[in-house]
């Protein structure tokens, strides 16, 4: 397997894809099995997405869906959870595989989100209204925008990992190795091996104009698919937070400028200005001379 675990990614964004589907577009489990067919001679052409396709077409000895009989409890072996711990040590953002390790903890939770599936509501309207096939596009690109995000993300680990340890990588040779033989092999571990191979010193995968256009030709539809979810109820814990690093990527300023004067007011952790970086400073927030410091507990 991959050393950041990106199958775990991969696997629940087609689980969300196949979600949407299955749930607001009442798609069966043959119709979606083409559309998975179509998606994999494209952009997302994969191993995961082959598979992907063959088992939702997969009949039990009565002619109706496996799939559909089996038990929503996913298991692991704990991979991906060290992937998230790592990431978490190193202080890397690395959101979707985490989200998607949590998600099959979720899941794991049958007999509880049971009991709440009849106590908890949600919206009332769960069906997609819209044109179908159009949506089915949507999420398609949902799926790809996505799934740069998880491998910006993972490419972000290792290359934090290689400072901390003082290795030297060759991001697009591992991109190759994947390609060759293991579980995420995909058309698109080629995109990133030229991506690196065209700038070694490439700082994060989605500075490169390949996964820079590519994103911005589904930003549309990924948008239009998470804000269509969150209106019909129906969760997609890997795609929204992969929009949400996309936003918080492309932005200059984010609002830590009050994480730090908050610090500062309750456990004067001290701060830096914008117009003189590098320089700690300590301010009396309340006013009356005396500093306000919690010696209770650092956040």
């Amino acid at each position: 397997s991959s050393g950041i675990n990106a199958e775990y990614g991969d696997m629940q964004l087609i689980c969300e894809a196949y979600s949407l589907m299955k749930q607001a577009l009442g798609m069966s489990c043959d119709q979606m099995s083409q559309v998975v067919s179509e998606w994999n001679k494209g952009e997302l052409d994969s191993f995961l997405c082959e598979i992907s396709a063959n088992i939702l077409a997969f009949k039990d000895s009565d002619g109706s869906p496996l799939l559909e009989k089996i038990m929503d409890k996913a298991g692991q072996k704990g991979t991906g959870k060290w992937t998230g711990i790592s990431a978490l040590d190193m202080g890397v953002p690395l959101t979707l595989i985490s989200e998607a390790v949590f998600a099959r903890c979720l899941s794991a939770l049958k007999d509880l989100r049971v009991t709440a599936s009849s106590q908890l509501s949600g919206p009332p309207n769960t069906k997609y209204t819209g044109d179908k096939a159009e949506f089915v596009e949507c999420i398609r690109q949902a799926l790809y925008a996505s799934k740069i995000i998880s491998y910006a993300q993972g490419f972000m680990l290792m290359k934090q990992a290689a400072k901390e340890f003082g290795w030297t990588l060759n991001y697009g040779g591992i991109a190759l190795m994947w390609r060759g033989g293991c579980i995420i092999r995909s058309v698109f571990l080629g995109n990133i091996k030229e991506a690196y191979d065209k700038n070694h010193e490439l700082d994060n995968l989605l500075l490169d104009d390949f996964f820079k256009n590519a994103i911005q030709k589904c930003q549309d539809g990924w948008r239009k698919v998470i804000a269509t979810a969150v209106t019909l109820g129906i969760p997609v814990p890997a795609f929204s937070s992969a929009l949400a690093f996309y936003d918080g990527f492309r932005s200059a300023r984010l609002p830590a400028n009050l994480i730090q004067a908050q610090r500062d007011y309750f456990g004067a952790h001290t701060y830096e200005l914008l117009d003189n970086p590098s320089t700690f400073v300590h301010t009396d927030w309340t006013g009356q001379g005396g500093r306000v410091s919690s010696t209770t507990y650092n956040a």
